[in-house]
């Protein structure tokens, strides 16, 4: 791992507890934003995590005051379309390991999560949020578009009209407002988002982790048609109906005790 900017700290913190991995965004003196290394040590992370059998569910939050404060505006190349595309592409990868991926993400954001940290937020599965804090699609106000995924992600999570104004106006959301329309699942106090989103994330891990991933992918790849939705689920269900996971599940209903699972 590299270390963040004056510091022998990665960007990255990983902590492993039980089958909840939390992954922490680790520039706080620059409110986390997203350079290169961090990009590139949050995908070796998530890669990791999905890798790990013994991980059933993600954790992402910010050290410090903030979330996530965007992409790192000072390393931004001009003119380097061969930079700009790796760096795009790193964010693709990390885009697509949260919103594809096996394993549920958790968000917990207290502070700043706008540009590239509202696209961040927006590919979890579950939003918790401190009450200070604050969304916002700014890209425009540098000359740019919206990416990270967020022209996909924001619609589906607030609806088109919402998602429009967003992209369109660049205003900053309160974490009220951005509960409101449907970016945020849980609101709490100031400071604590983490222990709040550790609650939901032990909650999850107790769920059969095939299941979950299964929904994962329906939800990521949904099809276009009632029809075609009948199909994949009826694809997804068969499959689930051979687990050792839905034989524990279905025993422990009738024996009325909580089940464990194994993801097998």
């Amino acid at each position: 791992m590299t270390a963040s900017a004056g510091s022998s700290e990665p960007f990255v913190l990983v902590e492993i507890d039980g089958p909840v991995r939390v992954l922490t965004l680790n520039e706080p003196a620059r409110r986390n934003p997203l350079g290169v290394p961090m990009r590139r040590e949050l995908r070796a992370a998530l890669e990791a995590a999905h890798a790990d059998d013994a991980c059933r569910v993600l954790v992402i939050t910010g050290a410090g005051p903030a979330f996530c404060s965007g992409a790192d505006l000072a390393s931004m190349p001009r003119g380097d379309r061969a930079d700009a595309r790796d760096r795009l592409h790193l964010m693709a990868d990390l885009i697509s390991l949260l919103v594809e991926g096996p394993l549920p993400v958790v968000a917990a954001v207290d502070g700043a999560a706008v540009g590239a940290g509202t696209s961040l937020a927006a590919a979890c599965d579950y939003v918790v949020v401190g009450r200070s804090a604050t969304f916002g699609a700014i890209f425009g106000r540098i000359g740019l578009v919206a990416d990270s995924g967020l022209h996909w992600t924001l619609p589906r999570r607030v609806g088109p009209g919402p998602a429009r104004r967003m992209l369109l106006r660049g205003k900053l959301l309160g974490a009220e407002e951005a509960r409101g329309l449907g970016l945020v699942d849980e609101l709490v106090g100031d400071g604590a988002s983490l222990a709040a989103a550790r609650d939901v994330a032990a909650d999850l891990a107790t769920a059969a982790p095939l299941a979950l991933a299964a929904t994962k992918r329906l939800l990521a790849n949904p099809p276009a048609t009632l029809a075609e939705t009948l199909h994949a689920e009826e694809c997804a269900q068969v499959e689930l109906f051979e687990t050792a996971d839905f034989a524990e599940g279905n025993d422990a209903f009738f024996a009325k005790r909580r089940p464990v699972f194994h993801g097998r």
